[in-house]
Parts: C-alpha cells; sequence; structure tokens
C-alpha cells in the first residue's frame, strides 16, 4: 500500500498524533512523560521546531508543532525512534512502541482562528477523556502545555511559544492579566465546546481558509506521484475537475448555472464529461452531479454509446485502409 504524501515547506504547522501499537500505553508513569518530554526538547534543539500546545494521554500524544525548515518527516522520525528506544531499554521491552504512521494535520497559522482551535482541542484532550473531575480545573492535569501557559514565560520550555494563540484569542500581550484571561476563556470553551467544530481535526489532512487549501492542493498536485492517493489525491483531482469544467465554461461564456438548466444530453454537457472523465478520475456520479445530468447511469451510457461507436469507426477505418493497401 502506497504512503500518504507529508507536505512539508517552511513555516508550516501541523497537528501531530500518535497512538501506541495496537493502542497499548506510550507511557507507563510520570518517568516516562518526562523522558518523552526531554526527548522533544531535544528534537527541537535539533529541528528548531517552536512548539504550540502539546498533551501526552496513556496511549497517544498530541503536538501542535511549527516547523521554520521542511523539516517535519526527519524531526519526528528522531523523536519518535528515540523514545522508542529509551523506552523500551527502560522497560526491557524490544519491538515497535507507536502504531503506524504519525498522523499530520496542517493548520492554517494566518491568524484567523484555525490555530486557536486545534490548540484548545489538544488542551481539551483531558476533559473529553473524564480524566478530571467536574470541580478540577483545567490546569490540574499536568500533562499538557496548558498549564504552561498560565505560568511566566521564565517558568516555561525555551521551545513552547504561547503568543501566537494568544494572539487568537484576542490576548495582545503575555502578561499576567493575558494569562489570567487565556484561563477564563479556556474554561468557558471547557463548558461549550460542540464536538462537532473538532471533527475536521480529527479527520481531516489540512485545517483552515479555503484559500489556504488551495495553495496546499497545488503543491499538493505539484508533488504528487502516480503510486500515491487517500484524501489529499482525491482532493487534488477534484481540484483538477472543477478547474476543467470552469475553463470549459469561461470559453463558451456560460455559467455553471446556465449549463446546468440545459437538458441531460446537451451535446456541451457531454462533451465536458467526457474530457473530465478521461483526464481525472472522479466518479461518475460527481460528474453527474456537478453538471447536472441526472443519474450517473445515464452519463454512462451515453459515454458508453460513444466509445463503441468510436470504436467502431476505428475499425471501418482500419479495413478501409487495408483494403486500399492491397488494392
Amino acid at each position: 500500500m502506497a504512503r500518504k504524501l507529508r507536505l512539508q515547506y517552511p513555516g508550516a504547522i501541523y497537528h501531530v498524533m500518535n497512538r501506541g501499537d495496537r493502542r497499548e500505553a506510550i507511557f507507563l508513569d510520570e518517568v516516562d512523560r518526562r523522558c518523552f518530554l526531554q526527548t522533544l526538547s531535544e528534537a527541537c534543539g535539533k529541528t528548531n521546531w517552536q512548539v504550540h500546545g502539546f498533551c501526552l494521554m496513556g496511549n497517544h500524544f498530541h503536538l501542535l508543532v511549527e516547523t521554520p525548515q521542511a523539516n517535519l518527516v526527519d524531526g519526528m522520525k528522531w523523536l519518535l525512534g528515540t523514545y522508542t528506544s529509551r523506552f523500551n531499554r527502560r522497560h526491557q521491552y524490544f519491538g515497535h512502541l507507536f502504531s503506524g504512521r504519525y498522523k499530520a494535520l496542517i493548520v492554517d497559522g494566518s491568524g484567523n482562528g484555525y490555530l486557536r482551535t486545534v490548540s484548545e482541542y489538544v488542551h481539551l484532550n483531558p476533559v473529553r477523556a473524564k480524566l478530571l473531575r467536574g470541580e478540577e480545573a483545567l490546569s490540574v492535569y499536568a500533562w499538557s502545555s496548558y498549564p504552561s501557559y498560565l505560568a511566566a514565560e521564565a517558568m516555561r520550555p525555551r521551545w513552547l511559544r504561547v503568543e501566537r494563540v494568544l494572539g487568537e484569542c484576542g490576548i495582545p500581550a503575555d502578561s499576567w492579566a493575558g494569562r489570567q484571561r487565556f484561563e477564563q476563556l479556556m474554561e468557558q470553551r471547557r463548558g461549550e465546546a460542540d464536538d462537532q467544530i473538532y471533527k475536521p481535526i480529527r479527520r481531516g489532512w489540512c485545517f483552515g481558509e479555503a484559500q489556504f487549501r488551495e495553495e496546499l492542493l497545488a503543491q499538493v498536485e505539484a508533488q504528487l506521484g502516480e503510486n500515491h492517493f487517500g484524501q489529499e489525491r482525491q482532493e487534488s483531482v477534484e481540484q483538477k475537475a472543477l478547474r476543467m469544467i470552469d475553463e470549459e465554461l469561461r470559453k463558451l461564456s456560460l455559467s455553471l448555472e446556465d449549463l446546468r438548466l440545459r437538458r441531460n444530453g446537451d451535446p456541451v454537457k457531454v462533451g465536458i464529461a467526457r474530457s473530465v472523465r478521461r483526464q481525472t478520475t472522479m466518479s461518475l456520479k460527481w460528474v453527474a452531479e456537478q453538471l447536472g445530468m441526472g443519474s450517473w447511469k445515464y452519463l454512462s451510457k451515453i459515454l458508453s454509446a460513444e466509445s463503441v461507436n468510436n470504436l467502431q469507426l476505428t475499425i471501418a477505418d482500419g479495413v478501409e485502409g487495408a483494403k486500399s493497401t492491397t488494392t
């Protein structure tokens, strides 16, 4: 099975998550958690990563990390490999610790609230896992970056950045008053968080504005090989198909709404559908819905009939050519 593409570029922000093999624990005690954070600190020193948030759970971890250089893959390889070696050596274990490849969601850091939302998702993990009682403050959970957000700068790890998340919360300064305001906002979000807001973070491959997604898709399209597939490739192919439809409509001075009002078998619709099917992997159902051609079975029938006619014409031309050659 081909691996999903890792899209890397300077200044990228990722929400990284990985679980233990067979969902088993990756932290057996506090010493393991301190070991992971020490290993993360070393990784940041090697890669110049800037961490905007983290949360260590029992069998998985979350990182919100920015890469000033395009080096997520190299850094994660070192981080996971080194921690696995240290964990196995301490507990006298052997073999894999983590399950498969880590997930890396690309986050829009433009200041429009996406970084803040992912930060909330990371820091509220102990709440969703019911590790805190209702009356306990979120800061009681020691194994996330949230308590460090509430501490003075001198008390934080050097690789932890808080100002960007604070800025997206409307907090202008990393001051005592600013940190108090951040705590109030987080406790408020704890009580009103809608799980649907976080669905794109759990299942998507990027999280941001439409323009941000389009720019990433352009990079994906340039880098994807024939052996790559998955959600990124599907979205890239869809983007190409939509662009093809838009270009054809501009040539004909038609709007998509006008095209959809035409009959299902309109030659313009059929021509665009034929091009999209030939040059992309979009389904018949998708093409039929986009162009307003009714059932995908109807579209299939039209294109199949065209293929048969073209094949018959090709065969006939070949026969005629053979006759002329022999005569």
